[in-house]
């Protein structure tokens, strides 16, 4: 395993894009959805992060990059078309241990973004080390397939569960086997053929008559299924 697989929690950390095109106006946007605080250097900017930054949502540092733009930085991410830069803000990054990622430039990485499958709170993050990304996204499709957003329903409805189970007396291991039993009763499916009455059945009939959907307050988000 070349990279040690990891989730960092960025919310409110100030991150930097070196560059300023379509890929890292995906960078920008990945890090946006993560809650970070984002910075961006670039010679020019696409009409999308322009329009982020006239809205207050990234702070736009200039035309050039300079080695005091990494102060203070979670990571960096570099995306441009000049082989000398990417290489120089790299190297700065490692020097001030700033995690940093060149696109396309895996041995200029101290971090690589894999291929992500993101249903509310699951996220499936698939990587080839860099080998290839094109399987990786291959492999990605396929989960996605696989795992709709009736996935991020059911994790939203175990997390209700789990709150209310936490206000209560319990033994650890029966608590263990009622949510295993709930995370193997095919629940996901069912809300996603919209047959919510025997996801309340499972419920009641697992953790106790009072596990109701609306006493829970639970809501269902995914397209095309009924509440």
């Amino acid at each position: 395993m070349d990279y040690y697989p990891i989730f960092l929690d960025i919310r409110g950390k100030s991150c930097l894009v070196v560059g300023g095109g379509r890929v890292a106006e995906r960078k920008v946007a990945g890090l946006l959805a993560a809650g970070a605080r984002v910075y961006v250097a670039a010679r020019s900017l696409t009409g999308k992060l322009k329009g982020l930054a006239e809205a207050g949502q990234i702070e736009y540092l200039g035309p050039e990059y300079r080695v005091e733009h990494l102060d203070g930085r979670v990571l960096a991410m570099v995306a441009t078309d000049d082989e000398s830069l990417n290489r120089r803000v790299a190297e700065e990054a490692e020097s001030r241990g700033v995690l940093v990622n060149v696109a396309d430039v895996p041995e200029l990485c101290r971090f690589i973004l894999p291929a992500l499958v993101s249903q509310g709170p699951l996220a499936l993050a698939v990587s080839t080390g860099g080998a290839s990304p094109a399987a990786a996204r291959m492999i990605r499709e396929e989960l996605e397939a696989r795992f709709g957003p009736e996935w991020g329903d059911f994790l939203n409805l175990m997390a209700l569960v789990r709150r209310k189970r936490l206000k209560e007396p319990f033994v650890p291991k029966e608590n263990k086997d009622a949510f295993t039993r709930l995370a193997r009763a095919g629940i996901p499916d069912l809300i996603r053929e919209g047959r919510l009455g025997e996801v309340e059945e499972i419920l009641r009939e697992v953790m106790g008559e009072d596990y109701t959907l609306k006493e829970l307050g639970f809501m269902v988000q995914s397209p095309g299924v009924e509440p």
